[in-house]
């Protein structure tokens, strides 16, 4: 498997097993409770040398709530999301290391209803096993 999407997986059964929702492919339907997690774009570079694979993927996680009264429980989602990241340390083929999280919060006004959106950038690094 392709390391980016091997990571993807990875990710997306270590944040459902603590208990989210999380979408990826397209957005959930109307009325889907909030908040919510869409695991967005990736991508990735690497490079081989003789005896393993090795290079970084990058992985957007986005996080959505309905109340902009609620910005702590979307920067604790998003703090979550990281120690999920960071606990990620073998998947089937590839060794993995987060070397960076860059987060932010923005308003989302693209609803009838005014959204919280937070914003999660990690970057791991890999190797083949």
């Amino acid at each position: 498997m392709d390391p980016q999407q091997e990571l993807f997986t990875a990710l997306r059964a270590a944040l459902i097993e603590r208990g989210y929702d999380v979408y990826d492919g397209a957005l959930p339907p109307d009325g889907t409770p909030y908040p919510f997690l869409y695991l967005g774009e990736s991508r990735q570079r690497d490079e081989e040398n003789k005896s393993a694979i090795f290079g970084r993927v990058y992985q957007t996680v986005h996080v959505w709530h309905d109340s902009p009264r609620r910005r702590g429980t979307v920067s604790a989602l998003l703090a979550e999301i990281k120690r999920a990241a960071r606990d990620l340390r073998y998947s089937a083929s590839y060794a993995w290391h987060l070397r960076t999280a860059e987060g932010r919060v923005l308003t989302d006004t693209t609803t009838t209803t005014p959204l919280l959106h937070g914003v999660l950038e990690l970057e791991f690094q890999f190797c083949s096993r």
